[in-house]
C-alpha cells in the first residue's frame, strides 16, 4: 500500500498519534515502528490492527481515538478528563453522577455504546448520568461520530462509542508473568483522596486481572470561592477479568465490572445548589461480558461471539423512596470473511433485550421494554491503492411494550457508506453517510408517572452525513469536516419531534522533537422541529453548545525524565436565536488553563510523579455542556475552582 502512512495519519483525528508520527518521520534515525499511544504507526499497516483491526477502514476515517497518554492522565479522574483535549466531545456536569457527554452536539444517549463488546442501556434519570464510566479500567476508547458501521449494533442513530477494559498483559512489564501498579492521588479542592490498585497474571495462555479504585472527599469550591454542595466524591469501582488464549488463537474472555457512586447530592444532581434539601443519590453500574474470538484467523472462518449483560441503577428518593433500573441482555454472533487484499466482510446476527423500570414504596412496578433482533453485514474494501470504501446494511425487527401493557412491533433497514480518497500523498478527502432505523426508544423511567397514550407514538429514523478533508505537509497537519445529524420522530414521552445537530470541526497539529501542539475547534447548532432550541427543548438529545476550542501543548525532556504541558479549554460567547415565552439568555464564554508536570526518576523508572494545576486562573464557570446555562438566574452546577492535584504511580 503506497499511501499507507498518509492514510493512517488522516484517520487518527485525536491528534496525539498523528503528531508523534510526524515527529518520528522528521527526527528518527531509522525506520523502526514508533509507539504513539493511541495505536502504533509505521509503514506496516499490521501495526494498526494491534489496537483496532479495522483501523484502516473507511468507516474509521472520522473516528476519534483517545490516546494512551490521554487515558493514563485520566485514570484517577472521570470522563471529562478523558475527553478534555477534544473540542468535538463535550462533557458537562462537574461530577461523575451528573456528567452528560455530547458528541458533535448530540447527547451520547443516542449513540450505541459498547463496553467489552456488550451493548449498554443508555436511558436513565435525566438529572443523572447514564454514562458513568471509570477511565482507570479502560485501555481503548473510540468514538464514531454520526456514521457508525452496521456491526456496531442496533440503535446507532448518531454514531457509536466503543470501549475495552484493560487486560492482564497490558500491565505486565518486561515479559513478566505477574505484576501490577498502585496509583495514589490527592486534590486539594475538596480534599479528595483516591487510590487504585491493579494486579495481573499471565502464563501459558491463562490471564487474570483484578482492579479496584476508591475515591473520597468533600464538596469543592468554585472559582468564586463558594462551596458547591452535592459534589463530594464517594466512588468505588472494580474489574475482574479472566481469559485463555491457546497457541492456535482461540481466545475466551470473561469480565465483570462494577461502579458505585453514593453520596448526598443536590436535589437534582445536575443542578447547582438550590432551596431543596440534599438527597442521597445511590448509583450502580454493572457490566458482564463473555466473549470468544479467533485472533489468528485470516480466512473465511473468523468467528466472534459475545454474550453480555449491562445494568444501571439510580436510587434518588426525591419525592418518594424510588429506584430506576435500566438493563440490557444481549448476544452477538459474527463472522469475518477475509477476501485477500480486497479487505474483509463482517456479517452476523444480534439479539438485544432492553428494560427500563421504576419502583417505589408508593407505586407499583412500571416498566418499558424492547426486544430487538438484527442481521447485518459490513464490507470494508480497498478497491485501489488510493481508495477505501466501507459499506454496510442491517435489518432490525423490534417488539415494544409500554408501561401500561401496550405493545407494538416494527422493523426497518439501516444502511451506511464511507469512502476515503487520497488525491495526493499529502491530501485526502473523505465522506460518510448513514440512514438508521431507530425503532422505539425507551424513556426515562423517572417520568413513568406521566399518563401516556402510546397509540400516537412513532418509531424514529436518523440520517447522518459527514464530509471532511485532511492535509499534511512536513510536521504540520490540518483537517476538518462538516457534519449533520437528524433524528426524525425522536421520542418525548408519548409524542415525537424532529431533532437536528449540524456544524463543523477543525483541527491542526504541529510536531517537533519530543513535543507537539494541537488545536481543535468545534461549532454545533441544534434545532427542534426546525427551530433553534434551548437546553430543555432538546433534553436527552442534544445541547446548544456553540463554539468550543481545545488547545494542547506538550514537551518531553527524556534525558531527565520530565514531561511538561497544558491545555486550554475555551467556549466562546454564544446566543442561539431562540424566542420563548419564558426568559432565555446567551451563554457567556470562558477560558480555562490547566498545567501539568510529570517526572519519572532515571533511577526509579517504575515510578511516575505528576503535579497538575487545574483551572489556573480560578475561573468561575459551568462547562458549556452543563444543563441550564441559557436560563437567567438558573443555578448551574459549576466546575471546581483552582485545584492542585498530586498523583503517584508505582509499577511492580
Amino acid at each position: 500500500m503506497a499511501f499507507a502512512p498518509l492514510r493512517l495519519t488522516n484517520r487518527l483525528p485525536s491528534g496525539t498519534a498523528l503528531v508523534l508520527y510526524m515527529t518520528s518521520t522528521a527526527f528518527a534515525q531509522d525506520a523502526a515502528p514508533f509507539d504513539l499511544g493511541t495505536i502504533v504507526l509505521s509503514p506496516d499497516p499490521a501495526q494498526v490492527r494491534e489496537r483496532d483491526e479495522n483501523g484502516e477502514a473507511a468507516d474509521r476515517a472520522g473516528a476519534i481515538y483517545v490516546s494512551d497518554a490521554e487515558l493514563e492522565r485520566a485514570r484517577m479522574g472521570d470522563v471529562k478528563d478523558l475527553f478534555s483535549e477534544l473540542a468535538s466531545v463535550s462533557v458537562g456536569g462537574a461530577i461523575p453522577v451528573a456528567q452528560k457527554i455530547f458528541v458533535n452536539g448530540v447527547d451520547m444517549l443516542n449513540l450505541t455504546i459498547q463496553l467489552d463488546g456488550v451493548q449498554q442501556n443508555n436511558r436513565a434519570f435525566h438529572h443523572a448520568s447514564a454514562n458513568a464510566f471509570d477511565p482507570g479500567l479502560l485501555k481503548f476508547v473510540r468514538v464514531d461520530p454520526g456514521v457508525a458501521p452496521a456491526d456496531a449494533g442496533p440503535n446507532a442513530v448518531a454514531g457509536a462509542v466503543i470501549m475495552e477494559s484493560i487486560d492482564a498483559t497490558d500491565i505486565l512489564r518486561d515479559g513478566r508473568s505477574v505484576g501490577g501498579n498502585l496509583r495514589l492521588s490527592y486534590g486539594d479542592n475538596g480534599e479528595t483522596f483516591s487510590t487504585a490498585v491493579t494486579a495481573g497474571f499471565a502464563l501459558n495462555g491463562f490471564e487474570a486481572l483484578i482492579y479496584g479504585k476508591y475515591a473520597n472527599g468533600e464538596d469543592f469550591e468554585d472559582g468564586n470561592g463558594d462551596t458547591v454542595t452535592g459534589t463530594a466524591a464517594n466512588l468505588q469501582s472494580g474489574l475482574i477479568k479472566l481469559a485463555y488464549e491457546g497457541d492456535s488463537g482461540h481466545r475466551f474472555e470473561f469480565s465483570t465490572q462494577r461502579l458505585e457512586d453514593a453520596a448526598l447530592r443536590n436535589f437534582r444532581a445536575n443542578f447547582g445548589p438550590g432551596p431543596q434539601p440534599l438527597v442521597r443519590y445511590d448509583t450502580k453500574r454493572t457490566n458482564v461480558s463473555l466473549r470468544y474470538e479467533h485472533t489468528k484467523s485470516e480466512g473465511f472462518w473468523d468467528p466472534e461471539v459475545v454474550l453480555g449483560f449491562s445494568e444501571s441503577q439510580i436510587d434518588a428518593p426525591l419525592f418518594e423512596d424510588s429506584q430506576g433500573t435500566s438493563n440490557t441482555l444481549m448476544a452477538k454472533f459474527q463472522n469475518n470473511f477475509h477476501i485477500g487484499h480486497l479487505g474483509v466482510i463482517s456479517a452476523g446476527v444480534d439479539f438485544t433485550n432492553k428494560r427500563s423500570e421504576y419502583t417505589s414504596d408508593v407505586s407499583p412496578l412500571l416498566r418499558e421494554k424492547t426486544d430487538n433482533t438484527g442481521v447485518f453485514a459490513q464490507a470494508r474494501l480497498e478497491p485501489t491503492e488510493r481508495l477505501d470504501i466501507s459499506a454496510g446494511l442491517r435489518y432490525d425487527w423490534q417488539d415494544f411494550t409500554g408501561k401500561d401493557g401496550y405493545s407494538d412491533s416494527d422493523s426497518g433497514a439501516s444502511g451506511n457508506i464511507s469512502a476515503v480518497f487520497d488525491i495526493t500523498e499529502a491530501f485526502a478527502v473523505r465522506a460518510g453517510y448513514s440512514n438508521v432505523f431507530g425503532g422505539y426508544q425507551l424513556e426515562d423511567n423517572y417520568v413513568f408517572f406521566s399518563p401516556w397514550n402510546y397509540t400516537m407514538l412513532r418509531t424514529s429514523r436518523a440520517e447522518n452525513i459527514v464530509i471532511g478533508a485532511d492535509w499534511r505537509q512536513g510536521n504540520l497537519a490540518i483537517g476538518g469536516e462538516l457534519f449533520r445529524t437528524t433524528i426524525d420522530d425522536a421520542r418525548n414521552g408519548d409524542t415525537n419531534f424532529d431533532f437536528e445537530s449540524e456544524g463543523y470541526n477543525l483541527k491542526a497539529t504541529y510536531g517537533w522533537n519530543n513535543g507537539f501542539a494541537r488545536l481543535t475547534y468545534s461549532h454545533s447548532d441544534v434545532t427542534a422541529n426546525g427551530t433553534p432550541a434551548d437546553s430543555f427543548d432538546v433534553l436527552d438529545f442534544g445541547a446548544p453548545l456553540g463554539d468550543v476550542i481545545a488547545l494542547t501543548v506538550q514537551q518531553k525532556f527524556p534525558e531527565i525524565g520530565l514531561t511538561v504541558g497544558g491545555n486550554l479549554d475555551v467556549a466562546l460567547d454564544y446566543t442561539p436565536n431562540v424566542v420563548r415565552p419564558y426568559a432565555v439568555q446567551g451563554f457567556d464564554g470562558y477560558e480555562v488553563l490547566n498545567l501539568f508536570a510529570e517526572y519519572t526518576p532515571r533511577q526509579m523508572k517504575n515510578v511516575t510523579l505528576r503535579a497538575e494545576v487545574q483551572n489556573v486562573f480560578d475561573e468561575s464557570f459551568s462547562d458549556r455542556a452543563t444543563y441550564g446555562g441559557d436560563y437567567p438566574g438558573f443555578a448551574t452546577l459549576n466546575e471546581p475552582g483552582r485545584t492542585l492535584v498530586l498523583t503517584a504511580v508505582a509499577h511492580f
